[in-house]
C-alpha cells in the first residue's frame, strides 16, 4: 500500500529519544490511571507537570481536592465526568469536550463520573511561570462539536485542542505556550506537522500502530505508549500508519519554562518557602482558598467523601 502524504513539509524530523508504556495504577478513589509523566521515570518534562490516560467507574473518581500554580487540561474520551468547583462553577464534561482550568492561585474541586460505566479521559498539567502562578481561577471550556477539526485527502485527521494544525486554529489561549494535537492517520497516511523548534514535545498514543521519526532512527509505538521527541533540532514531526487499521495518538509541545519547580501533590510552585505558603494558605483556608472553608462538592456529599 502507498504511503500518502501531506502538504506541510518537515525539513528535519525530531526522532524519538525514549519510549515507555504508561501502566495502569491506582489514583483518587478507586481510579485507575495511566500516568506517563509525573511518575518515577520522568517526573517533569518541561513544562509538563503530568498526563494521566484515566478510567473511572462510580462511585470511583477524583472527590474534593486542591490545586495551585498550573493548569490542567481535561480532554474526554469516553462518557462524562461530572466538574464542581468552589466558586460554584458545576458542568458535564462529555466524550470529545475539553475543559482548560486555570488552577492559578487556588482552586478546590471534584471530578465524578457523570453517567453509568467506565468513563475515560487524559488529563494534562501544564507547568505556569512565576509570574502567573498566583493569578485568578479561569477555565476555557469547548463542547466537541465546537473544538476545530480539519482532515486531508490523504488520510489525516486531526481534533485541534490548543495550536494549529492542517489549516484549522484552536480558540484556547494558553499562557504557557502549548500545542495539543489529536491525530487519526487512515492505514496508508503519514503526517508531517510542524513543531517549534525551541519547544519540548511527545507523543502518546491511543490507538492502533503508528510510525514516529525518519529513517533508521524511527520508532513504532502502539496504544499507551509515550513517546518523547528530541530537541535542540529538527522542525515538526514525521509520522506514518502501515498497518490496516487507524493510528490515532496526541502531539504536544510546549515552551519550555526554565524555571526552579518544587512540587507537593497538588501544589507546584518554584521553591520550598512557596509550596509552604501554599500548604498553610490552603489548611488556614485565606489567600485564595477562602471559600474552601465551608463548600463540599454535592457529589461527594452524596458519595460520602
Amino acid at each position: 500500500m502507498p504511503d500518502r502524504e501531506n502538504s506541510c513539509v518537515v525539513r528535519e524530523s525530531r526522532q524519538v529519544v525514549r519510549k515507555f508504556l504508561a501502566r495502569p495504577q491506582h489514583e483518587g478513589v478507586g481510579a485507575i490511571v495511566r500516568r506517563s509523566i509525573g511518575r518515577f521515570e520522568l517526573k517533569y518534562f518541561d513544562p509538563f507537570l503530568a498526563l494521566d490516560e484515566f478510567s473511572v467507574t462510580a462511585p470511583a473518581g477524583f472527590p474534593d481536592h486542591p490545586h495551585r500554580g498550573f493548569e490542567t487540561v481535561t480532554y474526554m474520551l469516553q462518557g462524562s465526568v461530572l466538574h464542581e468547583d468552589f466558586e460554584g462553577h458545576k458542568g458535564t464534561i462529555a466524550a470529545g469536550d475539553l475543559q482548560w482550568m486555570t488552577a492559578g492561585r487556588g482552586i478546590v474541586h471534584s471530578e465524578m463520573p457523570a453517567a453509568q460505566g467506565t468513563q475515560k479521559g487524559l488529563q494534562l498539567w501544564i507547568n505556569l511561570s512565576s509570574k502567573h502562578k498566583m493569578i485568578e481561577p479561569r477555565y476555557q471550556e469547548i463542547s466537541s462539536k465546537d473544538i476545530a477539526e480539519a482532515s486531508n485527502e490523504d488520510g489525516v485527521k486531526v481534533r485541534v485542542i490548543a495550536g494549529e494544525a492542517l489549516g484549522a486554529k484552536s480558540p484556547v489561549y494558553t499562557r504557557t505556550p502549548t500545542m495539543y494535537l489529536d491525530f487519526t492517520l487512515e492505514p496508508g497516511a503519514r503526517l508531517q506537522q510542524p513543531i517549534p523548534a525551541s519547544w519540548n514535545a511527545f507523543v502518546y498514543v491511543l490507538d492502533g500502530e503508528g510510525g514516529f521519526g525518519s529513517g533508521s532512527k524511527a520508532v513504532t509505538a502502539s496504544a499507551h505508549h509515550l513517546l518523547l521527541l528530541s530537541s535542540g533540532g529538527g522542525d515538526g514531526l514525521e509520522a506514518w500508519n502501515k498497518t490496516a487499521k487507524p493510528a490515532r495518538f496526541i502531539l504536544v509541545g510546549g515552551q519550555p519554562l526554565g524555571e526552579p519547580l518544587a512540587q507537593l501533590g497538588p501544589f507546584v510552585m518554584n521553591n520550598e518557602e512557596e509550596i509552604d505558603q501554599a500548604t498553610d494558605d490552603f489548611e488556614k483556608c485565606v489567600n485564595g482558598f477562602e471559600k474552601a472553608r465551608h463548600w463540599r462538592s454535592e457529589s461527594g456529599i452524596s458519595l460520602g467523601f
